[in-house]
């Protein structure tokens, strides 16, 4: 498997919920309470689910649709940080192995 093949599969992930309209699931909230939404985007390969606080991503899982491989998160940037210098691990795909 060339390396090439993971970069191309997080950034197309990247670029469909950039470029895809995306409809809120969950939008709605209380007075006082922080807005939570669920964005969802999806074609014939992939479905790419985005969580937003506040405004700000906090999680985006992919989860391909004709294929056996595991849905995978794609690590957000940090809130007014420089993504040119993080070394976070953010724009980075993480598999969750155990859930609890």
């Amino acid at each position: 498997m060339p390396t090439s093949v993971p970069f191309v599969a997080a950034g197309l992930a990247l670029a469909l919920l950039a470029g895809c309209a995306a409809q809120p699931l969950r939008g709605l909230a209380e007075p006082g309470a922080p807005l939570v939404q669920t964005l969802v985007s999806e074609d014939d390969q992939v479905r790419i689910t985005e969580l937003r606080v506040r405004g700000q991503t906090q999680r985006i899982t992919v989860q391909p649709k004709n294929s056996a491989a595991p849905a995978y998160e794609i690590n957000p940037p940090a809130a007014g940080s420089d993504p040119s210098k993080a070394r976070d691990g953010s724009g980075q795909r993480v598999w969750r192995l155990f859930s609890f």
